[in-house]
């Protein structure tokens, strides 16, 4: 597109821009047609006393964020089951495992629910992926007192947490 310092609007395309602009034309479909930027055909129209009906992009506005937000309750949804998937295996058998020794040896044993260490990481992730699900979408009325309860549970949970 032209650069307007090197190359000023010109006169017959002011006339361009108000028969588009009469015919109903949108900012962005005059700048394609004109070849000049959204920013030129902005500054120009307003010179002119010209002003785009923005009932449409309200509405494109207002659907992009319906789609946001529906987004967002489903990943917050997916960072739910993610954490009833983490606190499911606190319980579950589990395999330990070791690499070491002068051969560096694979060695691994099956035990009836896995070592506190791996508690302790199931847990705060749990209580990460709950911590996030719920700041995309939060609860519509809080209850500060569970949700004080919950964080101090989960901080019980993980010693050293702060």
């Amino acid at each position: 597109m032209a650069n307007q310092n090197t190359n000023p609007v010109t006169e017959t395309e002011l006339n361009r821009i108000r028969e588009l602009h009469a015919e109903g034309k949108g900012r962005n479909e005059i700048s394609r047609i004109i070849g000049r930027s959204l920013r030129t055909i902005s500054v120009h129209a307003e010179k002119m006393g010209l002003t785009f009906d923005r009932t449409m992009t309200e509405e494109a506005t207002r659907a992009r964020k319906a789609d946001l937000e529906e987004r967002r309750v489903i990943l917050a949804e997916a960072l739910h089951s993610d954490a009833e998937q983490l606190t499911e295996q606190l319980w579950q058998p589990s395999k330990v495992f070791n690499i070491g020794g002068s051969a560096n040896k694979y060695t691994e044993h099956a035990v009836d629910e896995p070592p506190a260490d791996a508690k302790k990481s199931l847990m705060a992730a749990a209580g990460i992926a709950i911590e996030k699900s719920l700041k995309l979408v939060p609860p519509e009325r809080e209850d500060l007192e569970g949700l004080a309860a919950v964080d101090q549970w989960l901080r019980g949970m993980m010693p050293g947490a702060e």
